[in-house]
């Protein structure tokens, strides 16, 4: 028998052209006793440009299984902006983010362009450690919507700059030269965050960190490189940052993760890329809610900002084998699932706009 199912994981290789065995492992603990009544931690991951057909692709092409199998709790948000029913990245995360819609473009702005406050910026006048992760540069769309206020999304020197107008205790992404190398006026923000009290570092943290005050981890000069290259952090970093958090205040921790690079994948319709991106988001979803399971205080949020590529499913098996066509280079305007487990779960059930999430 287990000759047979070998041969049969091989045949499975052959189908797919990459390893279809189960890339994400399913085994959370199960709590051994009740939540909370209400979350002390939350993190909040986000697949840019993951609708619902990207989560069924991955589904399949991983042996018919995803770890969001384990969320009790599934609801979907509409995700138009303020100006446009096809929404981007900067709109969308504002929209999380601040819970007001935007027009494209903005970050962390109203439609007035005012500056609104974010769920970052909230918490940590609360008292809460507060991190970001990202598989882009951390001056990108998404990460920048929940900590800096700008008209322009490219604007990624200011972006950089409002960096220190926070107290963020933990990030980690690219774009380090946006803080080295600033074409506009010539600071050197690496040595702002040093003076700040943060450990600035191009490497993995490890546990002898744990007692560092605040971490800047840079993972590229620019943008890192796609997961099929190399990059492998995001699993880690999730992990480690939820640990680092947990250790930083007694009155919790909040934490957006973003799988980055997912909507690139979507935007190249490039499939092989694209499972290789869900694949290592889907292992960070995994360790949050590994995480979660075994903390009983912790709320773990999974959704998209918006869907990419127009992506159907066509063809292929329930074993391993997808094929993936695209309308579109760009995005669309479909709902877009929102998963949740822990401590207030319940209330991410239903349909409503992204600015609910908030």
């Amino acid at each position: 028998m287990e000759k047979m199912n070998k041969l049969f994981a091989t045949f499975l290789v052959v189908l797919l052209g990459m390893s279809c065995s189960p890339k994400v492992q399913l085994d959370i603990v199960e709590p051994e006793k009740p939540f909370a009544d209400k979350p002390k931690n939350i993190v909040f991951l986000i697949g840019d440009g993951m609708g619902l057909t990207q989560m069924s692709a991955f589904m399949y092409a991983n042996g018919n299984k995803a770890i969001v199998e384990k969320f009790p709790i599934v609801g979907f948000q509409k995700t138009q902006s303020a100006n446009n029913l096809v929404t981007d990245s900067a709109g969308a995360a504002t929209a999380m983010a601040c819970g007001e819609k935007t027009h494209n473009s903005a970050i962390g702005v109203d439609i007035d362009t005012m500056p609104c406050k974010t769920i970052l910026e909230t918490f940590e006048e609360r008292g809460l450690a507060t991190g970001l992760v990202a598989t882009a540069s951390i001056v990108h769309a998404t990460p920048a919507a929940f900590i800096a206020h700008v008209d322009l999304r490219n604007f990624y020197e200011s972006i950089a700059e409002d960096f220190l107008e926070t107290e963020i205790d933990y990030f980690v992404g690219g774009g380090e030269k946006y803080f080295s190398d600033r074409k506009n006026d010539k600071k050197d923000l690496i040595r702002t965050l040093k003076d700040k009290g943060y450990y600035v570092t191009e490497y993995s943290p490890t546990s002898r960190d744990f007692d560092r005050e605040k971490i800047a981890w840079f993972t590229a000069q620019a943008e890192p490189t796609a997961f099929g290259a190399g990059r492998t952090y995001l699993p880690g970093a999730t992990y480690f940052g939820m640990k680092f958090l947990d250790m930083k205040s007694e009155n919790g921790f909040f934490m957006m993760v973003e799988g980055s690079q997912i909507d690139w994948a979507c935007h190249y319709n490039d499939q092989r890329m694209f499972l290789e991106e869900m694949t290592d988001f889907n292992r960070a979803v995994a360790k949050a809610l590994d995480f979660a399971s075994k903390d009983k205080e912790t709320l773990v949020i999974v959704t998209g900002d918006h869907e990419c590529g127009g992506m159907a499913i066509n063809e292929g098996t329930m074993f391993g084998k997808v094929n993936l066509e695209f309308t579109t280079n760009g995005h669309t305007g479909t709902m877009v699932p929102v998963y949740a487990y822990g401590p207030g779960a319940e209330l991410f059930s239903g349909i409503y706009e992204n600015t609910a999430i908030h």
